[in-house]
């Protein structure tokens, strides 16, 4: 494992190459540099241009900027509602030329050592170091996130290349014993071939790397649609694999307003041997649907209806304090985020006291500026699907303790925002207990022993995460072993790093990522029967 000092030494000689590059302007883009009427290579501002030109940010196909015959679309700041910018809206053609580079390039790609992929990922991780501000600022624009959530997320983002440019070199193959004295068993893990990457507005970065990073250590190409709500993100970051030398066809980006034809391209195109995508689990059903016409491998993370539970031998406060932490995050836009909150009746009423003082302390607002906790809702949409549900519950007999209104005051009435809300007195009749909220809202159920928590906990189609908050080691394991959930944090809002698995079980996805079985996912495993 590499030193800090020694990483520090060959990303600082990357930065210092791209600092020292020529000013002349008079140059057109290729992968494999500038083209233009003396030596040298552009400088930052320079590279900025070809994604970005006449005020458009662009594709990126076979190692090139380039723009759409469909035109442009519009990206907006859902905090004030502002247009950002004019991003090219890529089309199903654009994404066969996308799939036919990544093909092409796949044969050279796969070809070279681990070493040399490895390389290539630790020059992204320190450019993507040198350029965190400038990334966690663009997503607080296009996102909406606070700028402290936004840092935390590139930072996260950045792990999972150092991760994979180790794991890379960690493909093992075997030598198995045979039924035979002739006979020898050996077996190879290689890359799938090329790859058909679908991300989230959500985490519009670290959901990017945390798919391209596997599969380029793997040996695989890659073709990306990031959602149509954050392709600036999406650019911004593929953009450090071009200034990172990555061989043209390797990254491949199709920015769209229209996902569905985009998406059907890479679902149907025979070229493309994986699917892999973080989103619904209405739209990761169709997706295995279609996948399935063609034994297409696919890997999905998808909704999740996170329960916390709280026992009564846990600290009331303690426990509020980190529901609050969690449940909150990202404005409750978070897969993983507590949708459940489990209290035994022995401690509800501190810990509803507790959480309700912290939430009434949280300061919705643009992300950019000081003390925001609580960013805008992506669309009109999502704030709506939140209102419906707390109205729903209100209906029904909960108990708004905190929040249960959307914000407009005169710095917010421009953005979707909806203040982070408590209920109680929340049952099982009720929307809120039985669908994905995502949005602000922490819904308090009481209940009475470890064997009926756990029951109504599992009591849902969806198995992404979990959390126990419990001071008794019997109880913890017990917890952690009968939830029916991918992930379990006890005692722990964040039960996740780029070094260890990530996904669900039941409808919540299929695959997981991160840690050493994120690489397992773009391989496929080969036997050779020698006879000797």
């Amino acid at each position: 494992m590499f030193h800090k000092a020694v990483l520090s030494k060959r990303f600082s000689k990357i930065v210092l190459k791209l600092k020292t590059l020529d000013n002349s302007k008079q140059f057109t883009q290729s992968r494999n540099g500038i083209r233009k009427g003396g030596v040298g290579t552009p400088t930052f501002l320079s590279l900025h241009l070809f994604f970005n030109v006449g005020g458009v940010f662009l594709l990126y196909i076979n190692g090139e900027w380039t723009k759409s015959n469909n035109g442009t679309f519009e990206v907006f700041n859902p905090a004030t509602g502002e247009r950002l910018d004019n991003v090219a809206d890529g089309t199903r053609e654009d994404t066969k030329r996308a799939i036919s580079a990544a093909e092409e390039a796949f044969t050279s790609w796969s070809s070279l050592t681990a070493f040399q992929r490895s390389d290539y990922l630790y020059r992204v991780y320190g450019l993507m170091i040198e350029k965190k501000e400038h990334l966690a600022e663009t997503m607080t624009k296009e996102q909406g996130k606070p700028i402290k959530a936004a840092r935390n997320e590139v930072q996260y983002a950045a792990d999972f290349l150092l991760w994979y440019a180790e794991e890379a070199k960690r493909v093992y193959g075997e030598v198995l014993p045979a039924p035979r004295g002739d006979q020898r068993f050996i077996v190879l893990r290689q890359p799938v071939g090329v790859v058909g990457a679908i991300t989230p507005w959500n985490y519009p970065i670290s959901m990017l790397t945390r798919k391209i990073a596997p599969a380029l250590a793997a040996g695989c190409t890659i073709v990306l649609k990031p959602a149509e709500q954050t392709p600036i993100c999406a650019i911004e970051t593929v953009k450090l694999f071009h200034e990172a030398g990555v061989p043209k066809g390797v990254v491949n980006l199709i920015p769209t307003s229209n996902p569905n034809e985009v998406g059907d391209e890479l679902l149907t195109n025979e070229t493309v041997k994986k699917i892999t995508f973080t989103g619904s689990t209405e739209v990761g059903k169709m997706i295995a649907e279609k996948a399935a016409r063609q034994v297409k491998r696919v890997s999905m993370e998808l909704g999740g209806h996170a329960p916390f539970i709280v026992f009564p031998d846990a600290d009331p406060v303690h426990a509020a304090k980190g529901a609050s932490l969690v449940k909150f995050l990202n404005t409750g836009q978070a897969c993983i985020s507590p949708n459940r909150i489990f209290v035994h009746k022995s401690i509800v009423d501190s810990f509803t006291k507790t959480l309700v003082e912290r939430v009434n302390r949280m300061k919705a607002g643009n992300g950019l500026e000081d003390g925001i906790s609580i960013g805008p809702l992506v669309d009109e949409a999502a704030l709506e699907k939140v209102s419906h549900q707390v109205n729903d519950a209100r209906e029904k007999g909960a108990d708004v303790v905190a929040g249960g209104i959307r914000l407009e005051d005169e710095h917010l009435k421009n953005g979707y925002f909806y203040a982070p809300t408590v209920l109680t007195n929340v049952s099982t009749d009720m929307q809120i207990y039985r669908e994905e909220t995502f949005g602000p809202v922490a819904p308090i159920i009481t209940f009475e022993s470890l064997d009926e928590v756990i029951e109504m906990a599992n009591d849902t189609n969806y198995g992404l995460a979990s959390y126990v908050y419990t001071n008794d080691m019997k109880t913890a394991v017990q917890a952690f072993e009968k939830l029916r959930f991918g992930i379990v944090g006890i005692n722990d809002i964040n039960p996740t790093a780029a070094a260890a698995p990530f996904g669900g079980m039941k409808e919540s996805g299929i695959g997981r990522e991160g840690g050493k079985e994120g690489i397992l996912e773009y391989l496929d495993t080969k036997l050779g029967g020698f006879s000797i």
